[in-house]
């Protein structure tokens, strides 16, 4: 496995203290930009890297940065560590397994735009990992690299946790600073954007866990090292969660471009009893499926996209040929469903409908004119709603009606007067049909 930048010390007994991230060259990135370069100056070695925000959107990061008015205070740095997105959980593995590195990365970014406070906003099921980072903040603070005055920089700079309580939507990242400013968390209308009008209304960076776990390396080795891996459009490595139905589920860090998602796959131990791949979701639920014919496609986002779907936040969950698409492409519609803020019609009905299209079918009371009506909602949907949630609940309905139709048509064929082959269990505890007692509960 390629290791070169995230997870580089992953393998070092207690990376999560001080004294050893430093015995292994942390911090000295910090030192470097403290001592020896101007914000202008960090803010050009990361945008000449070529790092793009690695939380979904592929956002040049350092032009993200550039962004940032410099005569407006105070300015804020918002770290994206709400990893909510289905088979997503490399965040986790960097901040409960390095911390020092994302505090790190969180310190450049604020000296580089110059804001003094910066707010890590973790997924409310983060407890541990949150404790992880509280103890590694702390540690900055006693050792002089945050606090005041940092290093006699005459630089200031203050780090804190909030833990979010679960809700998807505030992946996004202006229903996160709504939910960080404790009103609903909802997403809000763009323009004006965060780099100008953010938290507190106020200029502010908001970048991913992993996106700034690169920032340290690329400052102490320079752009064109890290522009070594990947390709001239996607440079540098990128972790790529794989999970499903795989031997040795994980985190793979890999140079962009470098593999196929046939090999990536091989990596993570190849499927579970060798069986064939039918599909492969390249960023969990918010992604179209990819089908079988397209696993030579390169781990990049150019190409990825090139194939029809996304990289997203790589989170790649292998379906084999034991997977029903059907089911599956329900349960990520019924995922979206329940994530809905409700705030635009569009993705609040369409989720509703289309959840009752899926339920219909599965309990062995659908037809054919149903899954054209899942098309019908899921186009209706399209391009309508305020935010990508409502976007990324359209994938599995499209891209498996695109791909898969004809198992829709054979599940419909075989399920027929309400049969329902093993899924009356998991739609009663749903609450879809009655049970024994001719209850039913509610979604």
């Amino acid at each position: 496995m390629d290791r070169h930048v995230l997870l580089r010390d992953v393998d070092v007994p207690d990376i999560r203290e001080y004294d050893v991230y430093v015995a292994n060259g942390g911090y000295a990135a910090w030192k470097k930009a403290l001592t020896t370069m101007t914000p202008d100056e960090v803010i050009n070695v990361v945008k000449d890297s070529g790092l793009r925000g690695r939380g979904g959107a592929g956002f040049p990061a350092g032009m993200k940065w550039s962004f940032i008015p410099k005569d407006i205070f105070p300015k804020y740095v918002v770290v994206n560590g709400d990893e909510s997105e289905a088979g997503t959980f490399k965040d986790h593995q960097i901040i409960d397994g390095n911390p020092h590195q994302l505090i790190e990365g969180v310190a450049l970014c604020a000296y580089a735009v110059q804001a003094n406070t910066s707010y890590i906003y973790l997924r409310g099921e983060f407890y541990e990992p949150a404790q992880t980072l509280q103890r590694a903040i702390d540690e900055a603070y006693a050792h002089g690299m945050l606090g005041k005055n940092v290093l006699g920089s005459g630089f200031d700079l203050d780090v804190h946790i909030h833990l979010g309580a679960g809700a998807y939507i505030c992946g996004e990242e202006t229903a996160l600073l709504s939910s960080l400013e404790g009103q609903l968390g909802q997403p809000r209308l763009r323009p004006p954007f965060p780099a100008v009008q953010g938290l507190y209304a106020k200029p502010t960076v908001i970048n991913n866990v992993e996106t700034l776990a690169n920032v340290p390396p690329i400052v102490m080795h320079g752009a064109q090292w890290y522009r070594q891996y990947g390709t001239e459009k996607s440079p540098g490595t990128k972790v790529f969660c794989v999970s499903g139905r795989v031997n040795k589920p994980g985190n793979y860090e890999l140079p962009l471009g470098k593999y196929t998602i046939r090999e990536l796959i091989e990596m993570a131990g190849g499927t579970i009893d060798g069986r064939p791949v039918k599909g492969v979701l390249p960023a969990g639920s918010s992604a179209p499926i990819l089908p079988a014919p397209l696993l030579d496609t390169k781990l990049d986002y150019e190409s990825i996209q090139a194939a029809g779907s996304i990289l997203g936040s790589a989170s790649f969950v292998i379906l084999d040929d034991t997977v029903d698409i059907v089911w599956a492409a329900r349960k990520m519609v019924r995922f979206f469903k329940h994530e809905s803020c409700g705030k635009c019609t569009p993705c609040r009905e369409g989720t509703y409908w289309a959840l009752k299209l899926y339920d219909k079918i599965l309990s062995g009371h659908g037809t054919l004119a149903d899954v054209d009506m899942i098309g019908e909602v899921a186009g209706q949907m399209a391009g309508k709603c305020f935010c990508l949630l409502g976007e990324f609940a359209t994938s599995p309905m499209q891209s498996t009606l695109k791909h898969f139709r004809a198992e829709y048509e054979a599940f419909i064929a075989n399920h027929q007067g309400g049969t329902m082959n093993g899924y009356a269990d998991e739609l009663i505890r749903e609450g879809v049909i009655a049970g024994p007692e001719g209850v039913i509960a509610h979604h």
